[in-house]
């Protein structure tokens, strides 16, 4: 029977959080102990006192080690929380201590590159002596980062994860995508432009399951079209647009705004033909029942402005 919570508060100890993370990330008690430097019967210990805390087991024990079972993947993933905003903690002290003005991690799916490049330009304007991380990833992987608490705040998609309820949203809306190629493909310029025609080329795509991904299917699909054999794959802007300068014949699709930033410094074209589908709308995210930071919560206005601002120019 699981505990009540202001038990588990008054015996918890940050010594048995970091055994489990590396039970999770080593398998067994004996390398466990080792990494957080105690004896194999204090962690045997240490372990017991945990399970004992939340009133349930947490691994199953196995001829190969020990697995986390749901309750136990559930406590490591709150661990790890735990840890990484104390190691927050410690930086941001640090860095006031140091005269810095505190760090801010941001992560952002490629299309919302350019919106938050705008509000962070803002924001160290007004405050030029903070430390910003950036991370351009696709969506599961940053909620991944924001579960774990290494992002303050996130632009992407919570369809796909398993707990939606985890965090707070605020939605945008639906992502335009464009057809892009090197500008010396010989489409550019074609102004009865059909899918059909793109679809003897050589694609760049996003991976499989991502939502750009799933747009490009069906717009093949509706058009009566095989999808494109052996694409390229993968979820870098920049690798992208590398591939697209190295091989003239490459065809890809890339969020709007991207295509229209890297066309204006002739990176790419566009080429004439509009997809039909959108892409499905994404969320400024942060976890819910977490007080955000005061740089986060700068941010997130920042943010809510340059959307307006949009809004108001569209």
């Amino acid at each position: 029977m699981l505990q009540p919570l202001n038990y588990i508060v008054s015996r918890l100890r940050i010594r048995q959080l970091r055994l489990l993370i590396a039970l999770d990330e080593l398998g067994t008690l004996h390398r466990a102990a080792e990494r957080i430097a105690i004896s194999q019967p204090g962690a045997t210990k240490a372990l017991h006192e945990i399970e004992t805390t939340f009133g349930t087991p947490l691994f199953i024990r196995t001829a190969q080690g020990l697995q986390a079972n749901d309750m136990g993947r559930c406590v490591i993933r709150y661990a790890r929380l735990i840890h990484n905003d104390l190691a927050h903690l410690h930086d941001e002290m640090q860095g006031i201590l140091q005269g810095h003005g505190g760090h801010l991690a941001v992560g952002t799916i490629a299309g919302s590159v350019p919106l938050v490049l705008r509000a962070l330009t803002r924001l160290r304007q007004a405050q030029p002596d903070i430390s910003v991380q950036i991370v351009e990833d696709i969506s599961p992987r940053l909620l991944k980062l924001l579960d774990e608490g290494r992002l303050d705040l996130a632009i992407a998609r919570t369809s796909g994860s398993q707990h939606p309820d985890a965090y707070e949203c605020l939605s945008l809306h639906a992502e335009r995508l464009a057809l892009v190629a090197a500008p010396q493909h010989p489409q550019q310029n074609n102004p009865a432009l059909q899918l059909a025609d793109l679809s003897a080329y050589s694609w760049v795509v996003y991976p499989t399951g991502t939502p750009m991904r799933t747009v490009l299917e069906r717009e093949f699909g509706e058009a009566g079209l095989e999808f494109p054999r052996n694409p390229l794959e993968t979820s870098s802007t920049f690798t992208m647009l590398s591939l697209l300068q190295e091989d003239p014949q490459l065809v890809a699709v890339m969020p709007h705004s991207i295509a229209c930033s890297s066309e204006g410094f002739g990176l790419l074209r566009r080429l004439p033909l509009s997809l039909q589908s959108r892409n499905e709308p994404c969320s400024i995210i942060h976890r819910s029942g977490t007080n955000l930071s005061p740089l986060a919560a700068q941010l997130l206005e920042l943010l809510r402005n340059e959307l307006d601002t949009l809004l108001e120019d569209a």
